[in-house]
């Protein structure tokens, strides 16, 4: 088991935004500002790594014929702990992700890796993957984030970038910015990969 190369596989090699564009749903509705993509991504990531652990713990007694449904309600169970969480100890942010978060439970992303990953390999490389893939997943959002705010607000987590003169570009923050932020993303991804 090459720990680096699972690590690789979820941040660089299979990210589930620019690579395999899993997730889309939440990537494309939340990253108007680096804080919300952060804050999804972390949430994101806690369900992945957790649901990975369990299912991978679970894989041998859990009976092939309803694995998804039992996938599901694990994930379900951390997506609540996560709502719960946020909702006590981080509010403003809970209310700016709304729905988002409850989504979370049918994000392909998580359902991917436990059935692709963690039901077939062991605990630790389970939790690799669910770490690296978390890690590509919240890297990715708030790189989205970061783009978005900079140039639709001057911004960057809310600390004015650019002078008064500045005239924010609106489109950035609004839905069609986020199409076009991920396809440039995307674009410069592959340049630089064949590049290489």
């Amino acid at each position: 088991m090459n720990i680096l190369k699972i690590l690789k596989n979820g941040i660089i090699d299979e990210n589930p935004i620019f690579v395999l564009m899993l997730g889309l749903c939440p990537t494309l509705g939340v990253t108007s500002s680096v804080e919300n993509g952060l804050g999804m991504g972390l949430a994101t990531l806690f369900v992945l790594v957790c649901s990975n652990l369990v299912i991978s713990l679970l894989k041998k007694v859990i009976p092939n014929k309803i694995r998804i449904p039992v996938f599901i309600v694990i994930i379900a169970s951390f997506v609540t702990i996560v709502d719960m969480l946020m909702n006590a100890y981080f509010q403003t942010l809970y209310l700016k992700l709304g729905i988002f978060i409850p989504l979370i439970v049918v994000n392909c992303i998580i359902l991917g890796r436990a059935e692709a990953f963690a039901s077939k390999n062991g605990l630790f490389p389970s939790f690799l993957d669910g770490l690296g893939m978390g890690i590509g997943f919240t890297l990715s959002l708030s790189l989205l984030g970061l783009v978005r705010e900079l140039f639709g607000n001057g911004t960057i987590l809310n600390f004015q970038i650019f002078g008064a003169n500045f005239k924010p570009a609106l489109l950035m923050i609004l839905p069609p910015g986020a199409f076009l932020t991920l396809g440039c993303l995307v674009a410069l991804k592959k340049f630089i990969q064949d590049r290489r």
